[in-house]
């Protein structure tokens, strides 16, 4: 795959679609062939779409419900208390399924933040499990945020900058998939890779499928959506794996991100449309003029993230539409989500299945005048986890936690719940120690980065120091440095840099940061 020049293609990252890896043994075959039809609007009638309830009955349904609503939660909270009692045993593998979404924003579920955001399944999910509100990723790209995942590893240190550049895979005896299958474990994965699906990573899956790059796709004569794709891969997965063994499987939802090689970029299915559609999206504090002109001066026309505003954002209609349509994706991934989670429950072995839900990254969505990721504000680094594990104490079910926890643990975590040794090239923690038995040191800071991409004036390259207080920002391309206090300014619109009664902050943070970029491309915990 080559990176396209920018100016020469119209969507200078846009993302490519990956051989579809059939099962078990049989050769590679042609990736079915994605829709093409314009803007993507089909009838119900012209697709394969599966038979549950439509979304916004769904959606009625429960807020008739809402009174009862509260006794439902606590009702499942204390049979989740007394699941947890009977079934938690340390020594026993559990088996895991990670539910991993794309560009997804912290606040995009119903009980994190935007009100109208339809996501009930993850809602009780949170409600059996732990939500952590202050997960991040140390780079919010796609590709890098995969390799940092399966690796445990800041991207100084596994050196993926690129798609192609499968740097990674050259440690592979230490990532999470080897790791797992070493072990014992059946491993699975479901749609989105991101990096070449060669022989090594082939043969190191018992299970896989896959593919990723649009939201429809024609199968056998029919289209069918990819989040549906994604739901009925993991059921066979779980229908035909062995049951003598424990699983790992990865769900790797292409949606809610945006089809980069369509105009109209965002397209759900038939039965979520009337969800949102009586629903106004407001124009987000500092999604405006004075959001953009609040950049440094470097920020122009030509920067990726202004040029997907343009495309998503520039008027009250595109907003309008691309917001409800990004938000029925999310809509649809948390059905098929319960779809899963229904599944397992049927096995009998729910108790015994640590279910971790994240997404890659954040997604400004007009916050700065920009869209799409990659900068350190927090609409781009901030990401949903929600933690539903049979070990939890009792007394932490349904609970918040306030944590700096990072994509660099999820690996740890993985391998913990695995009882499987942490690799000492592996940067993160296990955040089961956040919830387990004993106190432990946390990070209460993290270092963030993110290489340049093709340009410096498309995508330049970006670094911070997070706290939860303040935030130091450098942009190296430019030399320059910018402060922001996030208690008093969580927007990131006014930068403090220069201000006098700061400077012996800016002096020590300046000095951290540095460390920690040193420390990030080394062996060591982070």
């Amino acid at each position: 795959v080559k990176i396209p020049v920018a100016g020469k293609d119209k969507s200078p990252l846009k993302e490519t679609v990956s051989e579809k890896q059939p099962h078990q043994g049989k050769p590679p075959e042609t990736p079915p062939a994605s829709i093409e039809d314009g803007n993507n609007k089909v009838s119900a009638n012209e697709q394969d779409t599966k038979p549950s309830e439509n979304l916004e009955d769904k959606k009625q349904s429960d807020t008739t419900k809402r009174s009862d609503s509260s006794q439902e939660k606590r009702n499942m909270q204390e049979q989740t208390k007394q699941d947890t009692k009977k079934s938690a045993d340390p020594n026993k593998p559990l088996n895991i399924i990670l539910l991993y979404g794309d560009d997804w924003r912290h606040d995009s579920i119903g009980s994190a933040g935007t009100s109208f955001v339809h996501t009930p399944f993850l809602d009780s999910l949170a409600e059996e499990g732990i939500k952590f509100t202050h997960s991040c990723v140390t780079t919010s790209v796609c590709w890098i945020s995969r390799a940092t995942l399966y690796t445990g590893q800041y991207v100084s240190r596994h050196k993926s900058e690129y798609p192609q550049d499968a740097h990674w895979y050259s440690g592979w005896n230490q990532t999470l998939p080897y790791l797992l299958r070493e072990n014992g474990y059946h491993v699975g994965h479901v749609g989105k890779w991101h990096f070449e699906w060669n022989e090594l990573v082939y043969n190191t899956f018992h299970w896989s499928e896959p593919y990723y790059g649009d939201h429809w796709y024609n199968i056998n004569g029919k289209k069918v959506h990819s989040t549906t794709r994604n739901e009925r891969d993991a059921i066979k997965f779980l229908r035909e794996r062995p049951t003598d063994k424990p699983f790992f499987l990865g769900v790797c939802f292409f949606a809610p991100h945006a089809v980069d090689h369509e105009e109209e970029q965002f397209f759900p299915q038939p039965q979520s449309m009337k969800l949102y559609e009586n629903e106004t999206v407001e124009v987000p504090v500092g999604g405006d003029d004075f959001g953009w002109k609040r950049l440094p001066y470097f920020f122009e026309d030509s920067n990726e993230a202004r040029r997907r505003w343009k495309l998503r954002y520039d008027s009250d209609d595109k907003r309008q539409r691309m917001t409800k349509n990004y938000f029925r994706l999310i809509s649809e991934i948390d059905e098929s989500s319960s779809v899963i989670y229904r599944e397992l429950k049927n096995q009998g072995i729910l108790d015994n299945t640590l279910i971790l839900f994240t997404t890659d990254n954040g997604m400004y969505m007009s916050e700065h005048g920009l869209a799409g990721k990659w900068y350190p504000h927090q609409e781009s680094i901030r990401v949903p986890m929600i933690i539903r594990d049979p070990r939890i104490p009792p007394e932490k079910v349904g609970t918040i936690n306030e944590d700096f926890t990072l994509n660099i643990d999820l690996a740890s975590t993985i391998l913990g719940a695995a009882n499987i040794p942490q690799p000492d090239v592996m940067q993160g923690r296990d955040i089961a120690d956040l919830y387990q038995p004993g106190d432990v040191g946390w990070r209460d800071e993290f270092f963030y980065e993110h290489p340049v991409h093709l340009h410096t004036t498309v995508i330049p390259a970006s670094t911070a120091l997070v706290r939860k207080k303040y935030k130091f920002m450098t942009w190296p391309d430019y030399g320059l440095e910018q402060l922001f206090d996030l208690e008093a300014d969580p927007y990131e619109l006014d930068d403090m840099i220069n201000n006098t009664k700061l400077a012996d902050l800016v002096k020590e943070m300046r000095i951290r940061h540095d460390e920690l970029k040193e420390k990030a491309g080394q062996i060591g915990l982070m």
